[in-house]
């Protein structure tokens, strides 16, 4: 009789190279709490993370020892206090622009391009990091200055996730990027991407600007992947 095939667990899926493998597994118990998330139950923990329920319950245990998680009065289980007070100490040492800064830099790097980052300030919006274009005809924008919010492509995705409507702006949604010519600049091209943050609330955009002609389809992947990377900074949860 053929064996059934096994399917692998996710902590083999994302096993970090040279890493232990125990390691891997009680971390991904703790990455199936998803935000809305109250308690889950052993049924519940083993599905998402793909593993045997005896597994599982030899990592709660472990997990529950050093406070990462509680087991609630129905048997169920929530996160602990461990996870509150990490938070706390990384709350206190994070900083927006260690994290966004260096991967604008690799997103220049890539494109040849200007990148920015923006965010919602009122009726406007905020250039709130920057990296120049190596060439010399760019888009000479600088961090701190305020643009018109219904112009660009950073402007038109932070109002497409802050609600607003008509057909640009569910694309913009559905495809989670913007790509517009002479939106903002009849002469200036743009591509942005939203961030969000760990409670998948809209934090920014990322958005790289260059002059039309040197607008290239490749270049939509590269912010896409920049704009996933600060959201996963931000404790959003990965892709797919």
């Amino acid at each position: 009789m053929p064996r059934k095939a096994q399917i692998a667990s996710l902590a083999e899926e994302r096993a970090a190279p040279g890493g232990t493998a125990a390691v891997d597994r009680a971390l991904s118990l703790l990455g199936a709490f998803q935000p809305g998330d109250q308690s889950l139950g052993l049924q519940d923990l083993a599905e998402r993370t793909r593993q045997h329920k005896s597994t599982v319950l030899r990592m709660l245990a472990s997990l529950q020892f050093a406070q990462w998680v509680l087991r609630t009065a129905d048997g169920r289980y929530r996160l602990g206090p461990a996870v509150a007070r990490l938070h706390a100490v990384y709350a206190q040492s994070f900083s927006m622009e260690e994290l966004v800064m260096p991967l604008l830099r690799d997103l220049v790097r890539a494109t040849g391009e200007s990148a920015a980052f923006h965010v919602r300030q009122g009726d406007a919006r905020l250039c709130l990091y920057r990296v120049n274009s190596p060439n010399p005809v760019r888009d000479h924008i600088q961090a701190g200055e305020v643009l018109p919010l219904e112009l660009g492509a950073g402007g038109r995705v932070l109002m497409a996730f802050s609600g607003a409507r008509g057909a640009l702006y569910d694309r913009v949604r559905k495809d989670r990027i913007a790509v517009l010519k002479g939106d903002r600049v009849p002469q200036l091209a743009g591509i942005s991407a939203p961030c969000f943050d760990a409670r998948d609330q809209l934090v920014g955009a990322i958005t790289l600007t260059m002059p039309v002609e040197r607008l290239k389809p490749e270049q939509e992947q590269e912010v896409a992947r920049t704009a996933r990377a600060v959201s996963t900074g931000l404790g959003a949860a990965p892709a797919g």
